[in-house]
């Protein structure tokens, strides 16, 4: 399980709960009929309590012959926003505790319980700081929204899980053997399959490594046949230590995550078929270390991608879009889908432009960018829609090759925007979406569903947009 605190279902509250969550909104009556020393609403107003997500008042009430506790929460308006809110701060309330009994609010019974299991998120390795809850038991008629949740938050933590693991232990065949273990169909490129198929970009970003790259794809095919056909494409630098170029020492301590967005590729592929998504799906993720050593691809070297384009790479720490440059090719080429959405913690200019909460997303597609943004604002992986400036495309000439992998002066900047505009060169015509998910994959805090680290951001939004629509 890549997630510590389990989930069950009971359909009343048990009679000898030790530790009971019982939610209560704005008026002060709670969401279950207590019996209490004093009237609930007395004794929240006692405590000045106003309802508001995220508020708690813990109550000692006679068990057996002990003593238990209620834990009396808030919920605000009722809105996604503040059920995700109340979820969050009940699960880090009783950290260390053995087992929680919650009675669920009026709302979203999904989207409450995905907050509180990925709330209790923890990555540690060694020994284990205090840990989260054991078990939550949720009070709820219905089983199904919550086994809804906990896929899901399985499959974030999972993301977060293989984002959050060294570099010492990560590499592109490990991340391989990582995805052979998700139940779905893969095929993975060695370094010399891929040299014989020409996938040219993926070889020179991985080329300075004593550890190979690959090429990793999964496969899912619905129970139903479908004629529809989505292809995923996930960056996988394991490391990322700007090769050549390379990077300030504070800037590469978090270069462990720079697979993110290879990691979300693997745990959503993983999880569609206990989530029933009824369209057909591949994933490829690109995996390579970029790393400084004599067989280091140099600054002003020209590579042959996937198909033939040249590109002359001006710096090698935009390695990134040089090996999605492959898979997207290799995709519209040889895979023929209908739609093919990128992820990648690609540019740090998409951090300066949006924050640390607000994915990007640019696309080829309006009805597909749509869609993005729809299953981003119902599930929580919140995406911003920017431009794709052609007048900024020439800022990719180069004079020897086809493209250069970034502006050669600051006439455009716009950073984030002209890498968009190079992995567009690549996805052919057909409907393509690229994730800029660079400020959005790593936590500074932990806090809400957060835990510091790499965020699984984009797990959510693509299993909204490929099971609901």
């Amino acid at each position: 399980m890549p997630i510590e605190t389990t989930a069950s279902v009971v359909a009343e509250v048990p009679a000898d709960a030790e530790l009971l969550a019982v939610p209560y909104n704005p008026d002060l009556r709670p969401g279950f009929d207590l019996h209490l020393h004093v009237p609930v609403s007395d004794l929240l107003a006692h405590y000045d309590s106003k309802g508001e997500a995220g508020e708690i008042v813990e109550v000692p009430v006679a068990r057996g012959g002990g003593v238990g506790r209620v834990l009396l929460y808030g919920v605000g308006d009722g809105s996604p926003r503040a059920l995700r809110k109340s979820a969050s701060a009940l699960t880090r309330r009783v950290k260390g505790r053995d087992g929680l009994v919650v009675v669920l609010p009026e709302g979203d019974a999904a989207v409450f319980a995905e907050a509180a299991l990925l709330a209790a998120y923890t990555f540690r390795i060694g020994a284990p700081g205090k840990r989260p809850v054991r078990e939550l038991t949720f009070v709820t008629p219905d089983e199904q929204p919550v086994r809804r949740a906990q896929r899901v938050a399985e499959a974030v933590a999972l993301a977060r899980d293989l984002a959050n693991m060294p570099s010492s232990t990560k590499n592109p065949a490990w991340l391989a053997e990582r995805a052979a273990e998700q139940g779905v169909p893969v095929r993975v490129w060695d370094e010399e399959q891929l040299q014989a198929a020409g996938f040219g970009g993926i070889l020179a970003v991985g080329q300075g490594s004593a550890n190979p790259p690959r090429l990793i794809q999964l496969s899912y095919t619905p129970d139903e046949p479908t004629d529809r056909h989505v292809v995923l494409v996930g960056k996988g630098i394991t490391f990322d230590s700007g090769g050549l170029s390379l990077k300030p020492t504070e800037n590469m301590k978090t270069q462990k995550t720079d697979m993110a967005g290879g990691a979300v590729v693997i745990a959503v592929l993983g999880a569609l078929a206990e989530l029933g998504a009824p369209v057909r799906v591949t994933g490829l993720v690109a995996a390579a270390e970029n790393m400084p050593s004599g067989t280091a691809q140099r600054p002003s070297d020209v590579i042959t991608h996937y198909g033939g384009r040249t590109v002359e790479v001006l710096n090698t720490d935009a390695e990134g879009r040089l090996v999605l440059a492959d898979a997207l090719a290799y995709a519209d080429a040889e895979l023929h889908p209908d739609a093919v959405v990128d992820i990648a913690t690609l540019t740090g200019a998409i951090s300066v432009a949006l924050g640390r909460n607000i994915g990007a997303v640019y696309a080829s597609d309006d009805a597909l960018a749509g869609q993005l943004v729809e299953a981003g604002r119902d599930s929580d992986d919140r995406l911003w829609r920017m431009p794709l400036i052609d007048d900024y495309a020439p800022a990719l000439e180069s004079q020897v090759a086809d493209l250069s992998n970034v502006e050669a002066g600051s006439t455009y900047g716009a950073g984030s925007i002209t890498a968009a505009l190079f992995l567009r060169e690549f996805a052919g015509k057909r409907p393509w979406a690229h994730l800029d998910i660079a400020g959005v994959g790593r936590s500074t805090v932990d806090e809400g569903t957060l835990s510091k680290g790499a965020t699984g951001f984009g797990v959510r939004v693509l299993l909204d947009w490929l099971t609901r629509r």
